[in-house]
């Protein structure tokens, strides 16, 4: 019996969040190093995964599969294709940098700010990085489920320790009194838990008909992916025009809330603004992620004909985030929440590439979702460095601050400037290719989304200027540069942004297969160019060239 590899990546975690949370109260170092041990253990897992994955072998690899509910027809399956294995290592590479960005962040408070008296609130160290492992436990399951209720299951178990991470652990920035800030925090938290079990509870509902409707046509109801997939391959299930489009609409809606989509949005702004920045790059790096990977892996694949029908609206709304996104966060005052609105707009580029149905478009949106993590991740991080020195979110009060703190101003620059996909850093890439995706089948949708690039170059240059030029404001005179730890944070990921800026192949040749697979699936190919390019180097065109699958390499 070989090594539950795929088991282990989840289990290790889950097992962390239980050592950490068991850690004795006056232990908070030790609990904090338990938690930051057991992600390095998770990530030498996902690590070895991704080098055990054969970018040519079969199209779910490192495999799982065992029953659950025998009655019910639900197994305890998993399995990773080239998108799942990738995903799987972004969560694993960003949670280790995530604790240590949050090292202090939920320490006691000394005092209560009011009358310096001494605060007797206590904010459990073990609990907030007990969660943000139970996170990564179940995003991770996430990823590699094959059979739908299973991923169900961890889809919607994953918002639990996510409303406690935003409502229980908030942002500490100043500016308003205690009780302004707890309210703050409770109402971003119960936004956040309403629109996620809204979105659960009607996949839910599809989930039991996608039972039911497999029932039907093959005798015995079924969850596994793979079954359902190769049995209408073969022409032995048949959902029926009616209820295909209905089981689609369900399992998209849920998906398009997680990731999030215009206009099911507006809790993200809200959930990011109020929780601490690392918490805030779980959100949006990681746990949103899922909604994305879901759209590939359960609507296009399970429902193929709806997806094509259900195609033209959703470009729509994804060009509406895309603008509508960027739009907001050239107004914003709040850095978090113009970082949210940013992150609005970068997956409205993520969904355009996916149903562009472009071998192009869905190879930058699969990269897009890697690149997306790791450029939020290094912006929000060192915002959230600068907003603890100063105490305040709002970009008004900073100024000057690459006066005294150069390094940290540095990297809040590269940051940006891979938020606004700048050429030389890695979403470039593939927001290039989602672009061109959409270009060669719906060119006035394409062109229209390239306003959401002279946007993006606007918020981020004025937050830049506003925060980091200008006359040094004596609240931000004393303010300290980049400690030891906070650069171990960033600068692995100002290097992930370069290398994968100028060397993206290591990652797109294991995506585009798996790309390739979904898109034949879903029967669309790429268009014919008016005049076809036979070689391009990293580029190319139709997914039956020579050259790689998919776009970049």
């Amino acid at each position: 019996m070989s090594f539950p590899l795929l088991t282990a990546t989840a289990v290790v975690p889950a097992v962390g969040a239980i050592a950490t949370a068991a850690t004795p109260a006056g232990r908070r170092t030790a609990a904090k190093w338990t938690a930051l041990g057991f992600s390095l253990a998770t990530l030498v897992l996902a690590a070895v995964a991704l080098v055990r994955f054969d970018p040519d072998g079969a199209h779910y690899q490192l495999t799982e599969s065992h029953t659950w509910i025998r009655d019910f027809g639900v197994r305890y399956e998993l399995g990773v294709d080239g998108i799942a294995v990738v995903l799987v290592a972004l969560t694993a590479v960003l949670i280790p940098f995530i604790i240590l960005a949050g090292w202090h962040d939920a320490d006691p408070l000394e005092t209560d700010g009011a009358e310096g008296r001494p605060d007797r609130r206590w904010r459990p160290t073990q609990g907030f990085f007990a969660l943000i492992l139970m996170v990564e436990a179940m995003v991770v399951l996430s990823f590699e489920a094959t059979d739908v209720f299973l991923f169900y299951i961890f889809f919607e178990a994953m918002l639990i320790p996510m409303y406690f991470l935003i409502g229980g652990f908030g942002d500490r920035a100043g500016g308003r009194t205690e009780e302004e800030t707890a309210t703050q925090r409770s109402y971003a938290a119960v936004k956040f838990l309403l629109y996620n079990l809204a979105g659960g509870l009607i996949m839910l509902a599809a989930v039991v008909g996608l039972y039911v409707a497999t029932a039907d046509d093959l005798g015995t109801g079924t969850f596994s992916l793979q079954q359902i997939t190769e049995a209408r391959a073969a022409g032995q299930l048949d959902f029926g025009t009616g209820m295909e489009r209905l089981l689609f609409l369900g399992f998209f809606f849920a998906f398009a809330v997680k990731a999030p989509l215009w206009p099911l949005h507006t809790w993200l702004p809200n959930a990011m603004g109020e929780s601490t920045a690392p918490v805030a790059v779980l959100i949006t790096a990681v746990v949103d992620k899922v909604g994305t990977f879901a759209m590939l892996r359960f609507c296009l694949q399970l429902f193929p004909e709806a997806s094509r029908w259900a195609t033209p609206v959703i470009l729509v709304l994804a060009v509406v985030s895309i603008v509508y996104g960027a739009l907001l966060a050239v107004g914003q005052r709040d850095i978090k929440r113009l970082i949210a609105y940013a992150s609005i707009s970068h997956f409205g580029f993520i969904i355009l590439g996916i149903f562009a149905m472009t071998s192009q478009g869905q190879s930058g949106a699969t990269l897009y979702m890697v690149n997306h993590g790791i450029s939020t991740a290094a912006l929000m991080l060192v915002a959230g460095f600068l907003i603890t020195r100063r105490g305040s979110r709002l970009i008004a009060d900073y100024g000057g601050v690459q006066k005294v703190a150069p390094v940290l101003a540095g990297t809040f620059l590269v940051g940006g400037l891979a938020t606004l996909s700048l050429p030389g850093l890695a979403p470039f890439i593939s927001e290039f290719l989602v672009l061109v995706g959409t270009f060669s089948r719906y060119p006035a949708l394409g062109i229209v989304a390239t306003a959401g690039i002279v946007l993006a170059a606007l918020y981020v240059l004025v937050l830049y200027q506003r925060t980091m030029t200008g006359p040094v404001k004596d609240e931000v005179r004393g303010m300290p540069d980049l400690r030891v730890r906070e650069l171990v944070v960033v600068t692995p990921l100002i290097a992930l942004l370069l290398f994968l800026g100028v060397y993206p192949k290591p990652v797109t040749e294991i995506l585009d297969p798996a790309v390739d697979h979904t898109l034949s699936v879903v029967d669309k190919k790429d268009p014919e160019p008016d005049h076809p390019v036979t070689d391009a180097g990293w580029f190319r065109y139709s997914p039956q060239s020579d050259h790689a699958p998919g776009g970049a390499k």
